[in-house]
């Protein structure tokens, strides 16, 4: 298949799955593999989330000048540091360090070893069983004025552990935030606007590997990949949002435990190879 085409396929691909708690990291890595295309690599991978996050951008735009414009503010006016939107800016930037800091030191490792196919399928599985734990045991007393610095920190570890695929960056945050006890839509807006930083940073810190190097496919596929994980992942938030609202999050524990035991049986068999 042309890479176009490829790109294109992986695109939407990401932008279905980059907000679910699936990762889309993991279907990134497991998915071409099936397809025979082969790893697309953790460039392409990084470059075209930068189109999913470009829609988190544009979707939650109130919200995040909101934030942005109250957090400066309260930079030189005291009073409006208490205030739950000058509080969230903090709340995103101390939630962002651990991802930025670990991507950093852990890059070459997150290139290669972290993009092992049984790793990917274990994390799906660990990952689901934590998620099903949290939404079935955590409480839902807690909402978004609730949020406090040690929330942001431990939801924000959480998020570092997506640098290994499988583990989903949604997913791993939103987990932790049920099981400190928020509802579900404030965990799971909390975990859109805290990924922004760690995507946009990782896709730029990326680009320089795009002509070339750990990206198959070339300038011209990933900028169309990059579109169209923008434009899938723009419907994917309002539906998700829709969705938590009122539902559980077992649907995607099924299927992240019946991605991940498949992938493990197609690996035992041969049909898949562990390093691509």
């Amino acid at each position: 298949m042309d890479d176009l085409l490829k790109a294109i396929v992986l695109g939407t691909i990401q932008g279905l799955t980059e907000f679910l708690p699936i990762s889309s990291s993991a279907h990134l890595r497991i998915l071409p593999d099936w397809f025979g295309w082969g790893d697309p690599g953790a460039a392409f991978t990084a470059v075209i989330q930068i189109g999913t996050e470009l829609a988190v951008l544009i979707y939650f735009r109130k919200d995040i000048v909101r934030i942005a414009w109250a957090w400066l503010r309260s930079l030189v006016k005291p009073e409006l540091r208490g205030h739950i939107d000058a509080r969230m800016g903090w709340y995103v930037i101390v939630g962002s360090l651990p991802i930025v800091i670990l991507g950093i030191l852990l890059k070459d490792t997150i290139e290669s070893d972290f993009r092992n196919l049984w790793i990917i399928a274990t994390t799906l599985i660990v990952m689901g069983v934590v998620l099903g734990m949290a939404d079935r045991f955590g409480s839902t007393e807690r909402g978004q004025k609730q949020l406090g610095l040690r929330d942001a920190a431990l939801m924000g570890g959480a998020q570092a552990m997506a640098l290994i695929p499988g583990v989903s960056r949604s997913g791993a945050t939103i987990s932790m935030g049920r099981a400190l006890g928020f509802d579900r839509e404030t965990a799971t807006r909390f975990a859109f606007l805290l990924a922004i930083p760690a995507v946009v940073g990782a896709g730029v810190f990326q680009l320089g590997d795009i002509p070339g190097g750990d990206n198959p496919y070339g300038v011209g596929p990933t900028i169309v990949g990059t579109v169209v994980s923008f434009l899938v992942g723009y419907a994917a938030i309002a539906w998700l949002l829709n969705y938590v609202s009122t539902k559980s999050y077992t649907p995607f524990v099924i299927y992240r435990i019946a991605l991940g035991g498949l992938t493990m049986v197609l690996l035992a068999t041969g049909v898949l190879s562990a390093t691509g």
